[in-house]
């Protein structure tokens, strides 16, 4: 689809359907990004949008117990009081 910029004081903007503002998703607040010539206008993303399904790709590829064990951190083990057992 062609649109035209249309000034609005200095700046330029682009009039959307509401169609297509519907279809894209785009509340009030939009995302605007360059890459390559292109001007990107995406929705707002919530904060940890994802994460749950991310959350059980990651188990499904790595289950439970099978990631590596990681050395306690200068916080867990001076800074924190955790029970003994817990740093086992």
């Amino acid at each position: 689809m062609l649109a035209k910029l249309v000034r609005i004081g200095n700046s330029r903007g682009v009039r959307l359907p509401k169609g297509m503002i519907e279809e894209a998703g785009l509340g009030d607040e939009v995302e605007l990004t360059v890459r390559k010539g292109e001007i990107v206008i995406a929705r707002v993303k919530k904060v940890r949008e994802g994460w749950a399904d991310d959350a059980k790709l990651m188990v499904k590829l790595e289950p439970r117990g099978t990631w590596p064990e990681m050395p306690p951190t200068h916080w867990m083990l001076h800074e924190q009081e955790w029970p003994e057992e817990d740093l086992k």
